[in-house]
């Protein structure tokens, strides 16, 4: 019960996982229909947290934790995600690109037939982009940790992000195994304890934090947290996938945008983001990294696609 008062005092509408499991003795019609109303996700972000949920219980069955840190000692170093973001900016006067490696989303279907991860990373690498992000997700977004790994093992030098939905700190030392530099905290899904903690396991572990943001409620939330570096502003909203750039203005507008240059964090900004245009307007609003995939993805040649965002070649 305290853990869902605590959700709701943050504004947390997701719920981490079915309220209701299925009835434990007989019940009537109505009290079943009562109970499975319960049990049906509000929205698609629900569905892959509930989903995420299971999913993340079986795996930590077959690969323990303690199994995971023994892992970790294999593993190179991880890459400053947030210096590579800086030093692109600083280097093109644009912003830094996390070109993302994505096959499929749940509101578009199969973004690409031909989907060879590391080829796609190395002409995105090719292309200038400063970092990476790697769909881990399977069931909706047809990825994995093995693409992960496999971008690692190629030695493509662009810091990578586990683009996952992040449920428990146990991902966070999977993704790190796999070769994750930097991992994306969402925070519609996680109350602000869960938020500290998992930056507190990642500075631990030297790999960067990418705080997702949708509204003001979750900015204020995340600006009171201590540790974050990094925030993005998603500009799609994950329950109706609706996507407005205005939002990115609105939430670096006024003291929140003076707060986050007296605290240098810097800023993604997410989704809806395939033109010259949309890059300047949210540089204009104060942006100095954009995560983009489909834009690029869709394109026969990722990489070239880079130049075709940003109005120019932002390659060495």
């Amino acid at each position: 019960m305290y853990q869902n008062e605590v959700v709701e005092s943050q504004g947390i509408r997701i719920r981490r996982r079915p309220p209701t499991g299925p009835p434990l003795h007989y019940v009537g019609p109505f009290e079943f229909r009562l109970q499975n109303e319960g049990n049906t996700p509000r929205n698609i972000l629900e569905e892959i947290v509930w989903h995420k949920d299971k999913e993340v219980a079986q795996m930590k069955e077959r690969k323990p934790l303690y199994s995971l840190k023994k892992a970790l000692d294999n593993v190179p170093p991880a890459k400053d995600f947030i210096g590579a973001l800086r030093s692109a900016h600083q280097r093109t006067g644009l912003p830094g690109l996390i070109a993302e490696v994505k096959k499929a989303s749940p509101s578009r279907g199969i973004l690409r037939e031909d989907f060879n991860p590391v080829e796609i990373a190395q002409a995105y690498e090719k292309g200038g982009a400063a970092c990476l992000s790697v769909l881990t997700d399977d069931k909706y977004f047809k990825g994995s940790y093995e693409n992960l790994q496999a971008i690692m093992e190629a030695g493509v030098k662009c810091p990578l992000l586990l683009k996952e939905f992040i449920v428990e700190a146990w991902q966070i030392y999977y993704g790190r195994s796999k070769g994750a530099d930097a991992v994306l905290l969402i925070a519609s899904v996680l109350p602000d304890l869960d938020i500290k903690y998992m930056i507190k396991i990642c500075k631990i572990l030297g790999m960067a934090t990418l705080v997702e943001v949708h509204d003001e409620r979750e900015m204020d939330r995340v600006l009171a947290i201590e540790g974050v570096e990094l925030i993005g502003i998603n500009n799609r909203n994950l329950e109706t996938f609706e996507v407005d750039l205005g939002i990115t203005k609105k939430l670096l507008e006024g003291e929140r945008g003076e707060l986050i240059r007296q605290k240098d964090i810097l800023v993604v900004g997410e989704s809806g983001l395939f033109t010259p245009e949309d890059i300047a307007f949210v540089q204009e609003a104060g942006v100095k990294a954009v995560l983009v995939g489909e834009s690029l993805i869709k394109q026969s040649d990722p990489g070239k696609a880079i130049s075709t965002l940003f109005g120019r070649d932002v390659s060495e």
